[in-house]
């Protein structure tokens, strides 16, 4: 019987870190039941899939994520001035908040306040991790082959 490698086709079980280059701490779930996702199911980014390919069983890695191959850079376009008539009056504004907006397709998207005052709210809409190297550690538990109907 020959192992088998991750990639398409495969379910794969998993412990993962994700670190910023700092050493913040991200998400992990080490300390928790592993992931499994079937490769190309959408839960997770294809870069990160893409470090994944070919380990087997039990191998244990870490590698690092480029922002291009992760949550994306920075979009500077992503950062919009929104006048401060269009926010509640009883709504406390605070640098670093997360508020969540709704876009032209009724979709939820998070946006974090930058700064403020009495005319403007400069809102980010940039993914929080955008332009960030991530490293990514994971532990391979368990791979099967997908049952395609």
């Amino acid at each position: 019987m020959r192992e088998l490698a991750i990639g398409p086709g495969t379910k794969i079980t998993l412990h993962f870190a994700l670190q910023l280059d700092n050493g913040d701490m991200v998400d992990s779930n080490f300390e928790r039941a592993p992931a499994t996702f079937t490769v190309g199911d959408g839960n997770l980014l294809p870069g990160f899939e893409k470090a994944l390919f070919g380990m087997l069983e039990g191998e244990h890695k870490t590698v690092v994520i480029k922002p291009e191959d992760g949550f994306g850079q920075r979009n500077p376009n992503n950062i919009q001035e929104i006048a401060r008539s269009q926010f509640s009056p009883d709504l406390e504004l605070s640098e670093g908040l997360m508020l969540s907006f709704a876009d032209a397709q009724k979709t939820e998207l998070p946006g974090v306040v930058q700064r403020y005052d009495d005319e403007v709210v400069v809102v980010d809409f940039n993914h929080p991790l955008a332009g960030r190297d991530i490293l990514f550690e994971v532990a391979i538990i368990k791979i099967e082959p997908v049952q395609v109907h």
